[in-house]
């Protein structure tokens, strides 16, 4: 069986690293065999070289030129896939005509989020409706998403993301990474995101500046980069400088995340509404804690008191209460971090959203 797989780009994402599990996973099945199209010349995972899946680059230059339709028309019909497997909105609309012209089965896999109050002006929403007529199956990697983008249930299928526990076998040490940033606390508390209007960057900052008003045994970090990166860093006073740091992009994250007391994600509902978030499912599958947002799938991934704590939007009062209660009760950290390995081994492993995907290939060729 012969999946060809379409995706906008491969930048460092949560969508991307999960199409990257995914052509880990599927490497144990001899009867499938994965081609992957992207729209773009941005690979950030250089892995996908080493997966010895065929990999075709067709850029969108200019981004309204036709020519891809019929450059993704061509290669269909070379190369015969049984199925079309779309890994976002975009590459769905792209990956229509060559699957009715040549009668190949569309699964739409464009759901990653779940936003409240979607309406036709939002791009994704107004694609997904679009596309819904011609996809045989709607993949959401959360029950949030599916029902924010309003799928019928005979039509869409939740399959949860899949971490790869491999990622973690050669973790750098505690040592190095303390050493490397400069931290000198016993304790240590990080959020790993794009600085970018969805993750709620500000929050997380304003609740940090409140812990580190009241306690000197803690050091917060902040993973990755984007536009927002430089006004994040003058929010913090030159007093807290010191325990606030900033990492920029990294490559070895969960290394980085192994050092964690525990884990945040802090969201900007107003304009996002998580998936399953990676993040979350690393600071999992290292064992720690969460408090994050509530609200779209992320209540799915945190079950609140016994992996984390869900607090509401934009509440850094709220955030800081229940950073200080997992930081002040020992006991309390382990064990949901322990609780919180044992989800993601039951719900989010690799094998199960593999086997997951596998099933739905062989139902619908």
């Amino acid at each position: 069986m012969k999946i060809l797989i379409l995706i906008e780009s491969l930048t460092s994402g949560g969508r991307e690293r999960r199409l990257i599990e995914l052509l880990k996973g599927s490497k144990e099945y001899k009867d499938i065999e994965l081609g992957l199209v992207v729209f773009s010349n941005r690979i950030h995972y250089k892995e996908v070289y080493e997966l010895g899946v065929p990999i075709t680059i067709l850029e969108r230059v200019p981004k309204k030129n036709p020519m891809v339709f019929y450059r993704l028309y061509k290669l269909c019909k070379s190369w015969k896939p049984d199925l079309l497997h779309s890994w976002g909105s975009m590459s769905t609309i792209l990956g229509i005509p060559s699957s009715k012209l040549l009668g190949i089965p569309l699964i739409n896999g464009s759901i990653v989020d779940a936003p409240e109050n979607l309406n036709l002006f939002n791009k994704d929403y107004f694609r997904t409706k679009l596309a819904s007529p011609f996809s045989k199956v709607i993949v959401g990697n959360s029950l949030a998403g599916l029902k924010a983008y309003n799928i019928p249930s005979k039509k869409g299928l939740c399959i949860y993301n899949g971490f790869d526990l491999n990622r973690i076998s050669k973790l750098n040490s505690e040592a190095n990474i303390r050493q490397e940033f400069n931290i000198m606390t016993p304790k240590i508390v990080g959020m790993v995101g794009n600085f970018s209007e969805r993750k709620d960057f500000k929050t997380y900052i304003k609740a940090a500046m409140i812990v580190l008003d009241q306690r000197e045994d803690v050091t917060f970090l902040a993973i990755g980069g984007g536009p927002d990166l430089e006004e994040c860093r003058k929010m913090v006073p030159e007093k807290h400088v010191e325990r606030f740091v900033f990492t920029g992009l990294q490559t070895d994250v969960e290394s980085i995340v192994a050092t964690f007391s525990l884990g945040v994600l802090s969201t900007n509902m107003q304009v996002h509404g998580e998936g399953i978030s990676n993040a979350i499912l690393e600071y999992m599958a290292l064992g720690k804690a969460t408090v994050a947002t509530t609200g779209g799938g992320t209540n799915e991934a945190v079950e609140d008191g016994k992996t984390g704590f869900l607090v509401a939007p934009a509440s850094p009062e709220a955030m800081a209460d229940k950073i200080s209660q997992i930081l002040d009760d020992e006991q309390l950290c382990q064990a949901m971090g322990v609780a919180a390995r044992n989800r993601m081994e039951n719900m989010f492993g690799l094998k199960k959203m593999t086997s997951s995907y596998v099933q739905l290939y062989k139902k619908n060729v």
